[in-house]
């Protein structure tokens, strides 16, 4: 009975360790043709490094699959307006991706939020972005970020922020881990 209780307890204290200490691991996806999402996708990626037991995962679009998202503890999605509409490699991520995780409970309120690139308002590639991403019951935990024009260090301020606020909500578990 001793015995039995030790490897219990034991066993409990394994998990809750791996539970808090566990590393953020914050998945962020852009696609850039001029390299200005890129830059700010990369400095998101910056501030969740600057984090401790945060790890940025940075993926162009393209490269994202459905276990990214299933594995990832929260997603950036990092696009620039086209025409008024995100970046078709942002898209197409969805539309891999969808059938897959619909309904798969790993996904289930990962916290997310998105960065826009934009020439101009950047509003209508960010309510279809919105859209999609209610449709994958995903939880925005963060306002959006929409630079119009040129990039500014006021910009690159707020997205070096908003990585490190991402990953200190999730090691602090005040946004949902889908682990």
């Amino acid at each position: 009975m001793l015995v039995a209780r030790d490897v219990e307890y034991r066993t409990c204290v394994a998990v809750l360790k791996r539970i808090l200490f566990a590393m953020a691991e914050i998945l962020i996806v852009y696609h850039s043709q001029t390299g200005n999402t890129k830059k700010l996708a990369s400095t998101i990626a910056s501030g969740v490094e600057e984090t401790e037991n945060a790890h940025a995962i940075f993926k162009h679009a393209s490269d994202a699959a459905a276990q990214d998202i299933k594995d990832c503890d929260a997603i950036v999605i990092c696009s620039p307006e086209y025409f008024g509409y995100m970046a078709g490699a942002v898209k197409d991520l969805f539309d891999r991706t969808y059938e897959e995780l619909k309904d798969d409970a790993a996904v289930y309120k990962k916290p997310y939020c998105v960065v826009i690139s934009a020439g101009n308002d950047g509003s209508f590639a960010l309510a279809h972005i919105e859209r999609i991403c209610k449709g994958y019951r995903f939880k925005k935990v963060q306002h959006p970020i929409i630079c119009k024009g040129p990039i500014t260090q006021e910009i690159l301020a707020k997205c070096f922020n908003l990585g490190m606020t991402l990953a200190e909500g999730v090691n602090a578990g005040i946004f949902v881990r889908a682990r």
